[in-house]
């Protein structure tokens, strides 16, 4: 038996969680979200940018993305470091079990490796944070880390608890143990995203780190009353609102975008996509291949449209009159094919 943390589940905390299981539902079920490849990315990138800024790195969300495009940033070569071994855990994060310490290592060694010297191992030494000359908080002493992590993933394991609650503990003990000389703030946000993940895959794509970004003064605060109060309630409260303001917004960002594009079809246009499901082809072997002569009408009527709302594009984008030019279906496109059908006009 496991002794748990000291925790408290608020009534606002328990209002948040049940908005977060109903929002999560329609977002997965309701949307293109899981099936949004591009949006993905972006999420992605935002929240490498965010979780790293919270620490002080200075790029931009602009250059986070050049980063990860593989370009050349002029930046310090910390900071584009940091963003590469954040990039490479979060790409990772379905592969660790949350509650392994080995893959707990394995996740910090990633998110540090060439900038630490205890990078994937616990700390040898004792930390504290400061204001000023005043300690404000001691972390466990060295010696007795590792026990406290195999202590609390036990508990964690074990817990009944629902995992967006318990992911919020685990974030906020992370934090408070101070298992690392450095990157235990990173280490708790990708495991709070990690716990989530597996709780619903679809968090593994959800920038929660952004919204902690733009609510830092709060962030920090969270942790400072759950600390003075030796109970993570109040920090529990705070990032359970946090997940709800985000995956909220994904849900808004979903519903306004799919409104936008939406279009209805023809029987000759679902013809198209149909075709394209599997491979690009060219203009002549589109016509030849529904029966019909490609004209410029017949082109402006049902291919066309395709083309302005998203649904397909050109291979050869920089030359539309290129004779090796052919058209696929963008992700888009696939997701209309694949899973949600066709309105027919």
């Amino acid at each position: 038996m496991y002794n748990k943390p000291p925790y408290t589940i608020t009534e606002k905390a328990a209002d948040y969680l049940a908005k977060i299981v109903e929002t999560v539902t329609r977002l997965e079920f309701g949307t293109e979200f899981k099936r949004d490849i591009k949006l993905h990315r972006a999420n992605r990138v935002q929240t490498i940018h965010s979780s790293l800024a919270i620490e002080g790195n200075t790029l931009s969300l602009d250059e986070v993305t050049a980063v990860i495009a593989g370009k050349v940033v002029a930046g310090k070569q910390t900071e584009i470091k940091e963003v590469k071994n954040a990039y490479e855990a979060y790409d990772k994060i379905m592969t660790f079990n949350p509650y392994a310490l080995s893959d707990f290592l394995r996740a910090h060694k990633l998110m540090t490796n060439g900038l630490v010297s205890e990078s994937g191992k616990f700390r040898s030494g004792d930390v504290g944070v400061f204001a000023g000359d005043k300690a404000v908080h001691v972390g466990a002493r060295p010696q007795f880390v590792q026990a406290h992590m195999q202590e609390l993933f036990g508990w964690a394991k074990e817990s009944e608890l629902h995992p967006v609650l318990k992911s919020a503990i685990l974030h906020y003990e992370i934090e408070t143990i101070h298992l690392f000389a450095d990157g235990n703030g990173r280490i708790g946000r990708l495991w709070q995203t990690l716990i989530l993940a597996r709780w619903n895959a679809i968090f593994a794509w959800i920038p929660m780190e952004s919204v902690l970004y733009r609510n830092r003064p709060q962030y920090y605060r969270a942790i400072t009353d759950a600390r003075n109060a030796n109970d993570s309630g109040v920090f529990i409260e705070f990032t359970l609102s946090a997940i709800y303001a985000v995956i909220a917004e994904q849900e808004k960002h979903q519903v306004k975008h799919e409104d936008k594009h939406k279009v209805n079809l023809s029987e000759i246009q679902i013809a198209v996509l149909r075709l394209l499901e599997n491979k690009a082809m060219s203009r002549k072997d589109i016509f030849d291949a529904i029966g019909m002569n490609g004209d410029s009408r017949s082109w402006g009527r049902h291919i066309r449209p395709l083309l302005s709302s998203g649904l397909i594009e050109m291979t050869v984008l920089d030359k539309p009159n290129s004779r090796l030019q052919k058209y696929r279906l963008t992700d888009g496109g696939k997701g209309l094919v694949g899973d949600r059908g066709f309105d027919k006009g």
